[in-house]
């Protein structure tokens, strides 16, 4: 503490505050204390006789004011009097306060430090009202009383993750924020950090701390009053996966920095304190996992009224800024870009000066590509002058060339020898500078960076119509195919837009730019490249698997050539893709209205269409391109396959979808429709299953239906005009009361073979199901009622239906409770003649080795019964035993039986050995999740080997086993052409 601590409070009056016992406590402490902070202790027969007063001076005698505070206050940590810590912290101007000056002065600093684009000049430093409670509200209790410890802010790059946190850090240090929430507060970037090898907590600390004299026993002894920001996470390139054993919990000892940040991260160390950390959200997903109930944010950087007022500043005319806005504003990629405070500046300082200039807004804005041509070329062209100097040109070419070297080799901050050998000499430096084309890096001296890393994509893009790969003095520099095929698979997850500079690049009026400002014709090489990339892609399925098509999207949008869009859109026929915001929307709907061969289109959209709004000119052209995109199901004649998945449609986007599903000229055979959210009457939707003769596969699992849509629903499946002969409901909030009107269906339509209702709580309802069932009209071949609650009184309405019903050949009555009793009635309905089942599945039914000997009278009985899968039920080796019993029976006529994770030993082996060379039809047995050694599967070989078995499949997880075993098991199917053993 500063001396103002003694002589304002004094240490005298801390001690007096102890109670009787926790001074003795205290003095007990005294023994051993100063040793574990490396100070000589007092001698004890003082201590012992000391009055508090006398201790009080003992304490100041002996030890400097600094380190007799230390003492006091990690004794008073331990005799748990953490409110005296706390009434320190509160009343002292001293260790908080000299921190607190120190940090204001510093990102003061950082604020001001001269920007690239000087957009700090145009917004206030300090935080506002609604700042500081959003910011207050980050670390405040829960409705479940707990309080957020780890939360973690994810926003692209250039965002202003980081302005928001030196906002933060302001607000704190003037004392306007988090006062009594956290007595100090620690920032640390992780660009800086990455350059260090081993350090320490305590010496992060230190590092910024104002002078030498760091009081770390204080700081450290209430870690539940501290905050830890961490800035640019991803600069680590770290998925904190250490091994818990390698984690450490002393803040003082020297670690590597990924395993000191993962040992706070996890909390491993401090698990009381309190995190906030800025990510770009190229981070593996897996790292979230590994936090501690961390609460997710987005950054989402500029607002609407901001990006305004930005191109007010800029413009200064509010005239110009609104027009040029209103360009912007009709361009959904510009408009987001406007998003990141830096790319507003490019946007607004490339406008302004082709307003300057005379040229036409609507062609700079119609593409991102465009835009940047446009902002590059006019930073290389001197005012006044139509055309660049040869200066300018090789300056340019220079920069395209570093701008390819980083994106290879993932590089982003660049020294002065990296220039140079990209041809950029030292006095290219200042014009680059001057010109805002580089700036400075601020962490390392003599170091440089793009001012935004997608511009550096752009000059990059920019270098493969100037030069070929092979000129490039860095071999790491790939070729334009390697380029296109990484960006389309995403491989490198930093390239953001290169691949759609690339070929935005080669629409004929960016090529017209190129060659005016190069004043030469460019190589017409590189279309035919894109041409056999783009027909390889479309050609092959595994590649279609790989690559994602919306960034194709994307590129072919940036391109703007209709003739090769139509071509390349006509390779594809089975596309998936998620539409998460209106760029994305657009750019499908530009693609998705050229195609006309698709056979699947499989889609998801969320983030656009959130509300009505009539009057919103964005939100009209919204629906413009869902019109596109939902065209695709009358203009493609082969497309016979739809899903849209976890979806959110209002009123006009769903009755949009339904109007085209509707469509004469729809032929669609399989229609999946799964957690999808709609406003609209949904008796809308229903009608397409009497409009749409082709449809026989219907699939809603995940989607909500209220009583009422179960109605509409059975209305229309009990229509002759209805084909629909696969229904799938799983999950869809059933109750048992709409198990009435399917009985409607059951007994009306027999054109439906299949009915899945998983996963919804029907139990009361299952008797009128297995009435329709009784139904001599029913036609139903599958029924699925997998997790469906299932109680007693079930199980002898089953029974019956099974014995009178002549078309339900499978049933699945998964993940219900079967006991003894009910296991006993179901099996004695399939034991008899009448009952045609010929496939039954009771996976987690809680059935037992007893229930196993119902079972195997079942299997020597009934020659109907094909396929039995009991997986998941504890029925180990006795269970196993009695139905190997019943396979090498001769009225057995199984062919396909699971018995996966039942707790079988190889034990068993043996007896599945006899089964599987005495049972003429088995052909596939599943043993996968059970414990079986190198001997059991040994035993399983050898019956494999013999000409009498005729098994096909077996299921078993080689990976489970050891080499010898894994390789016994390989050597198996090498040797059995017709084995296959899959993981089960």
């Amino acid at each position: 503490m500063a001396s103002s601590f003694f002589s304002d409070f004094g240490l005298l009056w801390y001690l007096g505050e102890l109670k009787k016992d926790e001074f003795r406590k205290f003095k007990d402490f005294l023994k051993q204390e100063p040793l574990q902070l490396g100070l000589k202790p007092i001698p004890w027969a003082e201590v012992r006789k000391a009055t508090r007063e006398g201790l009080a001076n003992l304490l100041v005698k002996h030890y400097e004011e600094q380190e007799a505070w230390n003492v006091t206050f990690s004794i008073f940590h331990k005799i748990h009097r953490k409110d005296l810590c706390e009434k320190a912290k509160k009343e002292i101007t001293g260790h908080t306060k000299t921190y607190q000056a120190h940090i204001q002065e510093k990102f003061n600093n950082m604020w001001f430090r001269e920007s690239v684009t000087r957009i700090h000049d145009y917004f206030d430093q300090k935080t506002t009202q609604k700042e500081r409670e959003s910011l207050e509200r980050l670390f405040a209790p829960k409705e479940t009383g707990k309080q957020p410890r780890t939360v973690v802010f994810k926003g692209i790059q250039g965002i202003g993750k980081t302005t928001f946190l030196i906002k933060l850090m302001l607000a704190w240090a003037e004392g306007s924020l988090y006062q009594e929430r956290f007595f100090y507060v620690f920032y640390f970037c992780c660009r800086e950090m990455k350059q260090l090898t081993q350090t320490s907590l305590a010496a992060l600390i230190s590092r910024d701390w104002p002078n030498s004299h760091v009081p770390l026993t204080e700081i450290m002894s209430q870690p539940e009053r501290l905050l830890f920001v961490i800035d640019s996470f991803e600069e680590l390139k770290h998925n904190l996966d250490e091994p818990e054993s390698d984690l450490c919990s002393d803040w003082m000892e020297q670690r590597p920095v990924r395993v000191l940040l993962s040992s706070l991260l996890r909390k491993k160390m401090l698990p009381e304190c309190s995190l906030l950390i800025a990510a770009a959200p190229v981070y593996p997903g897996e790292i979230e996992d590994r936090l501690v109930c961390p609460e997710i944010k987005t950054f989402l950087g500029f607002s609407e009224s901001e990006r305004k007022q930005y191109f007010c500043c800029i413009f200064q005319d509010r005239n110009r800024a609104m027009e040029a806005f209103s360009f912007v504003r009709e361009n959904e990629q510009l408009f987001c870009m406007c998003q990141i405070p830096t790319l507003c500046w490019i946007v607004c300082t490339c406008l302004k000066h082709e307003m300057e200039r005379g040229k036409d807004l609507a062609l700079t804005c119609r593409r991102t590509t465009s835009l940047y041509t446009s902002f590059i070329f006019n930073l290389f062209t001197a005012k006044g002058t139509s055309c660049p100097d040869q200066q300018s040109q090789s300056q340019l070419k220079g920069l395209c060339s570093l701008a390819a070297e980083g994106m290879w080799t993932d590089t982003f901050v660049f020294s002065e020898e990296d220039l140079r050998r990209n041809g950029l000499v030292d006095s290219d430096i200042p014009t680059l500078l001057d010109m805002k084309a580089l700036q400075k890096y601020r962490e390392c001296e003599n170091s440089y960076l793009f001012i935004h890393v997608c511009v550096q994509e752009f000059c990059a893009a920019m270098f493969y119509f100037l030069k070929s790969h092979i000129d490039h003095p860095n071999p790491a520099v790939g070729c334009t195919e390697t380029l296109l095929f990484t960006y389309l698979k995403k491989v490198k997850v930093h390239w953001i837009y290169l691949g759609c500079f690339m070929f935005g690049l080669l629409n004929e009026k960016e090529q017209q730019k190129l060659d005016a400002f190069f004043g030469f014709h460019l190589s017409q090489e590189i279309q035919q490249k894109f041409r056999q990339c783009v027909q390889r892609i479309g050609e092959s399925e595994h590649l279609q698997g790989e690559v994602d098509f919306l960034a194709l999207c994307y590129c072919l949008f940036e391109m703007q050539n209709e003739a090769f869009v139509k071509w390349a859109m006509a390779l594809f026929q089975d596309v998936t893709f998620s539409i998460v915001d209106n760029a994305d929307l657009v750019t499908s709907a530009y693609c998705l209205k050229h195609c006309s061969r698709l056979r699947k289109l499989w889609l998801s959209i969320q983030n656009v269409f959130k509300e009505e709004n009539a009057n919103n000119p964005t939100s009209n052209y919204s629906f413009i391109c869902w019109h596109h995109v939902c065209s695709v199901l009358t203009t493609n004649e082969n497309l016979t396959e739809l899903q849209v998945s976890d979806s959110s449609l209002n009123e006009s986007a769903f009755v949009t979808l339904c109007n085209q599903l509707r469509h004469p000229s729809c032929h669609l055979q399989k229609l999946w429709i799964n957690n999808v959210s709609f406003s609209a009457e949904s008796w809308f939707f229903f009608e397409v299953l009497t409009l749409s003769p082709d449809l026989k596969y219907l699939n809603l699992n995940g989607t909500a239906l209220s009583r009422k849509d179960v109605k509409l629903l059975c209305n229309a499946l009990s229509n002759p005009k209805c084909n629909v002969e696969e229904l799938l409901l799983t999950n869809c909030c059933l109750s048992a009361d709409d198990c009435e009107a399917f009985t409607w269906v059951l007994n009306s339509n027999n054109k439906l073979k299949l009915l899945n209702v998983s996963y919804n709580y029907l139990d009361k309802g299952v008797p009128l199901l297995c009435k329709a069932l009784r139904h001599p009209d029913c036609a139903l071949e599958v029924l699925v009622l997998g997790y469906c609650y299932l109680s007693g009184h079930c199980w002898k309405s089953l029974s019956d239906a099974l014995l009178c019903n002549k078309s339900l050949v499978h049933l699945d009555l998964s993940a219900n409770v079967l006991k003894s009793e009910e296991l006993k009635l179901l099996c004695e309905a399939l034991k008899q003649p009448s009952c045609q089942l010929q496939s039954l599945c009771l996976l987690k039914c809680c059935i037992t080795a007893r229930g196993c000997q119902d079972l195997a009278s079942v299997l020597t009985s009934n020659q109907n019964l094909t396929g039995l899968q009991i997986g998941y039920n504890d029925i180990e080796d006795v269970g196993a035993k009695l139905l190997c019993e019943a396979l090498t029976h001769p009225q057995c006529r199984l062919e396909n039986l699971g018995l996966g994770a039942c707790k079988l030993t190889s034990a068993c082996c043996k007896d599945f050995s006899s089964a599987l060379t005495s049972s003429k039809t088995l052909r596939r047995l599943n043993l996968s999740g059970n414990a079986l050694d190198h001997g059991g599967v040994v035993v399983l070989c050898e019956a494999l080997r013999r000409p009498e078995c005729p098994l096909q499949v077996l299921g078993l997880k080689k990976d489970e086993f050891d080499e010898e075993t894994q390789r016994l098991l390989m050597a198996e199917e090498e040797r059995n052409p017709h084995l296959t053993i899959f993981s089960g």
